[in-house]
């Protein structure tokens, strides 16, 4: 690996003696030989920048990174210690720590990102969805694109007896959720989970399965499901294919959502405690790399990401979105600066309310089957999410010369500002320090004492 960073330097070499300043004496860390999940996307691009230009041996580690079969096989790793540690969905530490489908306790001490999925439907049910958009002055499309647009389409399918399928890749991951955000903001049923249903289809007016990120483009394809939610380069995938057209960006459904973190047990965390933070020392120097001088060094890491071992998909695809555009139809690429966003508007530090907003998500569609206090979604939060481990590497970071204080939330309590509506495809803006009203203000969902009884909501 030596030779490749070496290769590397001449493209960093300034930033990183700018900002070499005062070295702290390296962390005695107690495990210095580690194996790391991922599953093969964009955004798993921290640990393979980490890798690459050699930061996590900076901090005494020596890394090796495996791609893994799905996002179960991942979460069943880490907890099994067969991985130390993975990129992971950010609902699946959360899930683990409350005991929806695996239990272990799972924390995360960075978020990998935000943004970076969209939705794609197939070029048929496109074609049948254009009679009912807007379009611009340019015949364009106007962006963003509603579900409402997409429900005439559903109801043609249920007059034919036939159901409307689309994929997602985990029951608790970012996609699903915002899947099925997207489809109630535009009055379409996303269904329900319940006792006798992990499907999650109960009341649906479209049927959504899981399905994994890379095979999904080839299960487009085969009519197997009419559109899907995944992150990318699987929506340019099939654009470049010709098979279908992405409608939505995540950035257009929630804008700077979250979306990976960096899974460890929290045994893990509590045994290897400097090792905790070498890695989230060498993870937050490879999202500041990924961001610095408005993205300079993409075309570098789209070139490293699309190597086999990594994503494996050809570099313009990557490139579409990674450069900071969006392809939605072919020739119809738009400036979509934010889609891949690593480092930027404190996108590493784990916010409680992050947190929160998945756990939301979890009760408004069943995976949590009872009312919980506020108070709860707060501890649940807490138990998860560990900025006290960010900001102590962050400082670390600072002393050392190779971050800035000023793009830290150091004063931060773990909660963002209430997402604006103007934010939120729906208008419905989110607090995260009022779960409960905010589940209130949902038009479609579980609320209050409600709750999934056989195949109907009662409550």
């Amino acid at each position: 690996m030596k030779h490749i960073v070496k290769s590397l330097g001449l493209a960093v070499g300034l930033t990183v003696l700018a900002m070499q300043g005062a070295r702290a004496e390296m962390l005695d860390v107690e495990k210095d030989e580690l194996k790391f999940g991922f599953i093969k996307l964009t955004d798993m691009a921290p640990l393979a920048i980490a890798y690459e230009l050699g930061f996590f041996e900076d901090e005494g580690l020596y890394v090796t990174l495996e791609a893994q079969a799905n996002w179960k096989v991942l979460l069943d790793g880490v907890i099994s210690g067969e991985l130390d540690g993975a990129h992971m969905l950010a609902g699946q530490p959360l899930a683990a720590t409350i005991g929806y489908g695996t239990r272990a306790h799972i924390v995360t001490p960075l978020s990998m990102d935000l943004n970076g999925n969209a939705i794609t439907v197939s070029n048929a049910v496109w074609e049948q969805m254009k009679p009912h958009l807007a379009l611009d002055d340019q015949g364009r499309p106007v962006h963003p694109i509603p579900a409402s647009a997409l429900k005439p389409v559903v109801e043609e399918f249920r007059a034919r007896g036939e159901e409307f399928r689309m994929g997602m890749v985990f029951p608790v991951s970012t996609h699903n959720y915002e899947l099925r955000y997207w489809l109630a903001a535009g009055g379409l049923n996303p269904g329900f989970y319940g006792p006798n249903d992990a499907n999650g289809t109960i009341g649906a007016d479209v049927l959504l399965s899981v399905t994994p990120p890379p095979q999904m483009p080839a299960t487009l394809e085969a009519g197997t499901i009419h559109g899907y939610c995944v992150g990318e380069p699987w929506n340019q995938q099939a654009v470049f294919k010709g098979i279908g057209v992405p409608v939505i960006t995540d950035y257009e459904i929630w804008r700077n959502n979250p979306e990976k973190v960096f899974g460890l047990t929290a045994e893990f965390v509590e045994k290897y405690p400097n090792t905790t933070l070498a890695i989230t020392k060498a993870l937050i120097r490879a999202a500041i790399w990924l961001d610095e001088n408005a993205n300079a060094n993409r075309e570098q890491a789209v070139e490293i990401l699309a190597r086999p071992e990594y994503v494996g998909a050809d570099a313009e695809v990557i490139a579409s979105s990674m450069t900071g555009t969006f392809e939605y139809e072919p020739g119809d690429r738009r400036p979509v600066p934010d889609f891949n966003t690593f480092f930027r508007h404190y996108a590493t530090y784990p916010f409680y309310s992050d947190a929160i907003w998945y756990l939301t998500q979890m009760r408004r569609w069943g995976q949590i089957p009872e009312a919980r206090p506020d108070s709860w979604y707060d501890e649940v939060a807490r138990k998860v999410y560990r900025p006290d481990i960010y900001l102590q590497a962050a400082r670390m970071l600072v002393e050392e010369g190779k971050a800035r204080p000023e793009d830290f939330p150091f004063d931060s309590d773990g909660y963002r500002p209430p997402t604006p509506a103007a934010d939120i495809i729906d208008g419905i803006p989110f607090d995260a320090r009022h779960p409960n009203a905010y589940l209130d203000s949902l038009p479609i969902g579980l609320k209050g004492d409600q709750r999934v009884i056989g195949d109907r909501i009662e409550g």
